[in-house]
């Protein structure tokens, strides 16, 4: 079993930043960001294999995102920069046991957090 804690949402004004943070308790290969905003499906964002490092992220993140780890506290983060109102949404943290294909889909993943809410007001 995994347990995924998130941290890190809040409300910011359009162009401003915010750090996201998933503390794993328990073993996790593949870890990803998904983000959910009203009436639309969930969406992967960003993806880390934690033995490696390697990421993906989705295009309309690409290039003010960026996902990273640190192995010590067993903790992902999702640094968000030049942040638009487009990017509000509830952003989940989930993982696998495996390694996962790109882009990341829901139904690889057996482990979730419960979410933080990001606002991004203009």
């Amino acid at each position: 079993q995994v347990q995924l804690v998130e941290s890190g949402g809040g409300s910011v004004q359009a162009g401003g930043s915010l750090r996201l943070s998933c503390v794993a308790f328990g073993y996790t290969y593949s870890v990803a960001w998904f983000r959910q905003a009203p009436g639309k499906e969930r969406e992967g964002v960003a993806r880390i294999y934690t033995d490696e490092g390697s990421a993906w992220y989705a295009d309309s993140v690409k290039g003010r995102f960026t996902i990273s780890q640190e192995n010590a506290v067993n903790t992902v983060f999702l640094q968000m920069h030049r942040l638009k109102p487009e990017d509000t949404a509830m952003y989940y943290c989930a993982a696998s046991w495996g390694r996962v294909a790109d882009p990341p889909v829901e139904d690889h993943f057996g482990y979730w957090g419960q979410g933080t809410q990001v606002t991004v007001f203009s």
